[in-house]
């Protein structure tokens, strides 16, 4: 039984072989992990996996550019030392961390005008609820 990788290591193969195939190949991978990669910066303060979205995104780049490839492994290597060094924090930075990113998701759902928009279901018209841009 021939792997998955093999088999597409295979395909990638003829794909390289014609010129035009291969350049809409690496635009469709290209456009496709851009667009993911985007998704999961837009997502890392929410609850979710929004680093494994970013991480997902470096991936899918990776397998067709070098600089992304090289970009996921510096990546890692400091969410790996953040997360190193946040978990030896003492209890209240960790508090403050928890915190900060409340606030940022807070305040992003206020600018997007989710906050009216829920308001408006249930016909709170509050002004402050309303997003200033």
């Amino acid at each position: 039984m021939v792997s998955v990788t093999a088999r597409f290591r295979r395909l990638r193969a003829k794909l390289a072989e014609r010129r035009l195939l291969n350049l809409a190949y690496r635009i469709v991978v290209g456009v496709v992990g851009t667009l993911v990669l985007l998704v999961g910066m837009l997502a890392i303060p929410y609850p979710g996996p929004g680093w494994a979205t970013v991480f997902a995104g470096f991936a899918i780049l990776a397998t067709e550019f070098d600089w992304a490839r090289s970009t996921l492994r510096w990546v890692k290597q400091r969410y790996e030392r953040f997360t190193a060094w946040y978990r030896a924090q003492n209890l209240l930075v960790r508090i403050g961390g928890v915190l900060i990113t409340t606030a940022v998701v807070i305040a992003t759902l206020w600018l997007l005008g989710v906050f009216a928009m829920v308001g408006g279901w249930f016909d709170v018209d509050w002004p402050w609820l309303s997003s200033p841009l």
